[in-house]
Order: C-alpha cells, then structure tokens, then sequence
C-alpha cells in the first residue's frame, strides 16, 4: 500500500517522527514500508484497503516506550492508532479510522504479570491472546476458566475494551476488567479504580474508586492507551452441565427468548446465551455454492429443504449449567419444564467433569478456537464479512420486531439472512453476519447500501449498534441524539480537554478532536 501521510503533516515532519520512534523502540519496531501498510489494513474492508490506510506502525516493548511514543507524537502531530492485537475482524481489523495515523501496535506487549488462582484474577497486557492466556493457566494448573468470543485469535483486552462477548458466566468481558493502567494522550499514565492508591492491595478486586472511576471512559474509547489491566476469571466448576435444543421453526425466537430471559435475569441461568440461527452451522459444512449456486440469496423452501436433509433446527439453543452437580441437575429440570411446555423433542444433554478434557470446539467452556472464522469462507473468493448487531431488549415483542425488519431490508438487497441473538438477561446481542466476496464490486456496494439501511431502520425503531466497522462509527454515533447528541457533545470536550493535538484515535467510536473534525467526513463506508 503507497504511502498516504496524517492530515497537515508534512514528509518531512512525518520522517522525523518515525526517525525519533526509532530511537525509542529499536529500528526494526517501526515498520514503513508498502508491505508493512499492507500488513495494517482491513483484508474484509467494504471497499478498498486505501480507504483507510495506516502511514506506518510502531511497536513499543513496554508502557515506558508507550508514554515516550505518545510524547513524541505530540511534539510532531503525527496521529497514533492503538491496537492490541489486530484482529478485530469485521470491524476494520487493524486499520485507522482516520486515513495516515500511525499504528501504535502493542502486540509485543505480551505478558502475563499477574495470576491470583485463589481470588480468580490475573493482571495482563494488551498484546495477550486468548490462545496465550488459556496455555498460561494450563501450564500453571490453575482452576481457572477463560471466557473466550467467537475468535480466539484475538486479544483478551482488546476484546474486553471493545466490549467484545462471550458465553460463560464471566461472557460481558469489559465487566471482567478491573483496575486499568493507562497512558493519557500527553504521555502521562494513571490507573483506574483502587489502583489510584500507589500498592493498593485491591487493585484488580474492588470495581469503583474513592470518587469518579474512570475505567470505562477507556473502553471503546479514544481517551488513553490501556498498557495493562486487571482481568477476573471465572473458578472452575465441579462439573458442568451442556442442555442442546433444536428448534424448529423462525418464528419460535418469541417464545425461546420469553423463555430463557427470566431464568436468566432470576439467576439461575448464569451464562450468555448463544441463539444462532441455521446458517451458522451450515457454513461449517461447506461453501454456498455446495448448497445453492444462485447468485440470489438462498430462498425459504430451500432453507426447508436444508433443515431436513441435515436435521438441523432453525434455531440452536445451548444452556450450560456449571457448579454442584446435584444444582445442575435441579436447575436443568427447571429449564427443560419451561422448554417442553412449547417443544415435544427432549433436550440433548452432555456433562462434564473435573478432570476430564473439555470440548476444544466448545466456546462455553472457556476454549478459545478459530472455528466460527470458517464462515469465511461461504461465499468463496475474497470472502469477508460484517457483523450488523443492534442491541433489543429480551422480550418477544422486541425480537420479533426486529427480527422481522432486518430479514425485510435482508431479503430486499438479496442477500443470505444469518442472524443470532445473545441473552445476556434484560437485553440480547443480535448479530446479523453479512458475508460477501471482495471481488465482486456489485456485491460490496449492496453491503453498503444494506448496512446504511439497517442503521438508519433500527434507529427509528429505537435500537442501535453497540459496536460497529470503522466506516460507520461515525453513522452509527449520528443515532445517538438525544438532546441534540449531547453524549457526543460530552466525549468532544472531555477528548479536547485531555488530547487537544488529537493523537490517540482520531474518530474512534465517532469522537474526533477539533484538531480533525474537519476529517469526520472521510472514510465513511
């Protein structure tokens, strides 16, 4: 990818800059080249790469080289983007908002610092995967359980700030974070929650703070660099208790959800939910074209016929109980009285055990795996995808509502309908996965359009996105608008009080500092 430079800064400027990171890090840890750039971009972007290209990238080794990077791109107005990991798949993966910033990989930032297995806790940094973290605790025989998304490839506290989701007791990940070390857009560092206190003994225990805690003014956020945090982990259980439905008919969500979100909210269901429909197994099985080779989407009487010749539900219900085995027991009869007053066909049920192997392909018990990337590979050629995911509440009413209007706006662009619904109790994630091939331009340009009705649409019905690809943070952003996007206002001031330069982030999440308000139209998919 050629070169493209931050906004008002000059060649000169710019190679300053990197001259003067290299001093901080070590030459080979600032990457320029047109094959680095290309290692920084977007591979599922709606578009091309060059819509939003990084500069460059530099990779501090500690929160030291953190704080000297970010005083000199302070000095020099160059831009940073900060990424743990890189692999925000079907968000904008690695990629700047704002077209030339720099990105400030922390990926080499790799350690665990701290591991409590009695109070259930660890203290680690941005560049961590969930592969790292889960062979840590092996190696340490620690009785601890990860809770893990979708793609395991990622990092544990990028996921978290990104208010990423799992499906184990411990499944909303940013409420795991507890006590947060983070660089301030000038260099200078804080920490969140009882860690204010120099050696409180707290730190990564107690939530909130003596006063305002700030924790999550840093997640999806573009108000610091997160160098390190704390992180709660889950016990392991005496066993656990796997209860599988089939369920047969699309219109049956009202009732599943009327059915696990009391359980839910009550207690005794204690994980996040996973409702995905159909789709998300028959990608497993193959590519489309293995089971309709139309260019039109995959059409009812074909799903029917589907179904059947794979005994698949429409939708799949997984309910895992985790503790005592006699509370297993008694809470699974409970759920299985409410499941039979609307379904004949028993539940499916599976036990686990300490000391037996867990299911490495089961995401409920906290085994992070790549597996769900298959569906990647559907539509064949530069397949991609992006996740639409408003968030309703968990009520029958809300879910059929906006299920029946997403699958409308679907089935009018003509695409494949692959929807889910996460219960996370008074609310439910519904992920809605677009997947397309890059190199078939008609094809990207109908994701765009589509994604720009579907924000607009679930908008005016009163839902929104809770996280979102680069090119439409700042769309998504315009649907909070309460008294005339007062929210907005706030983030505003409160960056340019703290970032007056804009270094970190410019645009992340739709909040852009004044130095680059002028850019908020750019990039936008």
């Amino acid at each position: 990818m050629k070169l493209t430079l931050p906004p008002r800064v000059s060649p000169m400027q710019f190679d300053a800059a990197l001259k003067a990171f290299q001093g901080v890090v070590g030459k080979g840890w600032v990457l320029s080249s047109d094959e680095d750039r290309d290692a920084y971009s977007d591979i599922y972007a709606p578009g091309p790469e060059s819509q939003w290209p990084a500069s460059a990238a530099v990779a501090p080794g500690s929160a030291e080289e953190v704080q000297a990077i970010v005083r000199l791109a302070n000095q020099f107005k160059t831009p940073l983007w900060p990424v743990s990991r890189g692999k925000n798949l079907g968000y904008g993966q690695a990629a700047p908002r704002m077209a030339g910033s720099i990105v400030l990989d922390l990926g080499r930032m790799n350690k665990v610092l701290e591991l409590d297995p009695e109070l259930g806790y660890c203290v680690i940094e941005p560049g961590v995967g969930f592969f790292d973290l889960y062979e840590y605790l092996a190696r340490e025989k620690a009785p601890l359980w990860m809770s893990v998304p979708g793609n395991g490839w990622g990092s544990v506290l990028g996921n978290a700030l990104d208010h990423g989701i799992g499906y184990t007791p411990y499944g909303l990940h940013a409420r795991n974070l507890c006590g947060l070390e983070v660089v301030l857009p000038d260099g200078d560092m804080m920490r969140t929650g009882m860690g204010a206190m120099a050696n409180n003994q707290a730190s990564h225990l107690f939530p909130m703070s003596f006063g305002p805690d700030w924790t999550h003014m840093f997640t999806q956020s573009n108000m610091g660099v997160v160098t390190k945090a704390g992180v709660w982990l889950m016990p392991e259980p005496e066993t656990s208790l796997e209860l599988s439905f089939d369920i047969p008919n699309e219109e049956d969500i009202g009732w599943v959800i009327d059915t696990i979100a009391p359980l839910k909210i009550s207690g005794l269901i204690d994980q996040n939910v996973f409702v995905p429909s159909w789709l998300g197994k028959i990608v497993l099985k193959g590519q489309r074209k293995d089971f309709w080779d139309k260019p039109s989407a995959i059409p009812d009487w074909r799903v029917k016929e589907l179904l059947k010749e794979h005994q698949l539900g429409y939708w799949k219900v997984q309910i895992r109980f985790y503790g005592d085995e006699n509370v297993n027991k008694a809470k699974a009869e409970v759920v299985k009285a409410a499941f039979k007053k609307h379904l004949d066909t028993p539940a499916h049920e599976v036990w686990w055990r300490q000391g037996e192997e867990r299911n490495i392909y089961d995401l409920t018990v906290g085994v992070p795996t790549a597996v769900p990337l298959q569906m990647g590979d559907w539509v064949g050629g530069r397949s991609a995808h992006l996740g639409f995911s408003p968030v309703v509440p968990a009520t029958s009413k809300h879910v059929l509502d906006q299920l029946k209007r997403s699958r409308k706006i679907i089935a009018d662009h003509d695409v494949d309908f692959y929807a889910s619904f996460t219960v996370g109790g008074r609310f439910a994630n519904n992920i809605n996965m677009l997947m397309y091939d890059r190199d078939k331009p008609e094809q990207v340009e109908s994701m765009k359009t589509l994604f720009n009705v579907l924000v607009a649409e679930s908008a005016k019905a009163g839902y929104a996105e809770y996280r979102t690809h680069l090119g439409w943070m700042d769309a998504v952003a315009d649907t909070f608008d309460f008294n005339n996007h007062a929210q907005r206002r706030l983030n505003e001031r409160v960056k340019d009080a703290l970032d007056p330069n804009g270094i970190i982030a410019p645009g992340k999440q739709g909040v852009w500092p004044s130095v680059f308000r002028d850019q908020s139209k750019e990039g936008r998919a």
